[in-house]
């Protein structure tokens, strides 16, 4: 964020430049939702206009990719405990076991409809 709201202004935090058009004023908190917790954001004030943080927009993708984390933290068989700890120590809070659980549960289930599948006997033995 303080990338963007620098090229917004023209000049970084506290910096001072000739080519500033706009100056910081602040922040303002965001509780961002997430599955796996909430994350607290500050996001910074303009004097000038508004800014609004652009990984919030495509907010899925961010959200697919801590997923993703999770999730392959479970398959490595990590405890839905340790986990948790994973997730607090990227900055999130609220999670809690069973909302890891049910998370990884979604592994799970494509692991079982994968073993379960129909195999066609026909394509293993046709080389």
């Amino acid at each position: 964020m303080d990338i963007e709201v620098a090229a917004v202004c023209g000049a970084g935090h506290g910096e001072r430049s000739p080519d500033r058009e706009n100056q910081r004023n602040g922040y303002r908190s965001r509780q961002w939702d997430t599955r796996a917790g909430t994350i607290g954001l500050n996001i910074p004030k303009l004097r000038k206009g508004s800014y609004f943080p652009t990984f919030l927009e495509p907010r899925r993708t961010a959200e697919k990719a801590l997923m993703a984390v999770i999730q392959e933290a479970y398959i490595q068989g990590v405890s839905t405990r340790a986990v948790d700890d994973l997730v607090r120590a990227m900055g999130l809070t609220g999670t809690s076991k069973s909302q890891v659980s049910r998370l990884c549960d979604e592994i799970d289930q494509r692991v079982q409809a994968f073993l379960n599948r129909p195999v066609n006997r026909r394509a293993i033995l046709t080389p």
